[in-house]
């Protein structure tokens, strides 16, 4: 199973890249009122908005690597390796938005993190 890690921590980086770029996405379109009347402008705006749209194009592929992965191994052994995403959007986080990430949030993803590479151990 760890040969096929290489595409499943891709998946998992274009999975991150996505979550990424649809924040930063939102952080150029701004706070706006989750309301009816919003539907269309803002739908509008999202829809067009490059970030929106390679934040989608990266769950796409990170969709079709996935479907890859899950034929050749086990869902249990593949699942829990997504949380490599927490560290990814993390270090981004602080790196493109500086925002700060406080010892118990690093303390989750560490322990998270060691679950996982038991689990990859197993494999």
């Amino acid at each position: 199973m760890n040969r096929y890690l290489p595409i499943i921590i891709a998946g998992v980086l274009l999975n991150a890249g996505a979550q990424l770029c649809l924040k930063q996405g939102m952080r150029t379109i701004g706070h706006f009122d989750f309301v009816f009347k919003n539907i269309i402008p803002v739908g509008l705006e999202v829809s067009t908005s490059p970030y929106f749209l390679f934040g989608m194009a990266c769950y796409a592929i990170s969709v079709v690597l996935w479907v890859l992965v899950l034929s050749r191994v086990a869902v249990s052994y593949a699942y829990p390796l997504l949380s490599i995403g927490y560290i990814v959007t993390a270090v981004a986080e602080r790196y493109f938005w500086g925002n700060l990430i406080g010892f118990e949030r690093w303390a989750g993803i560490i322990v998270i993190c060691s679950g996982v590479y038991l689990i990859t151990r197993s494999g």
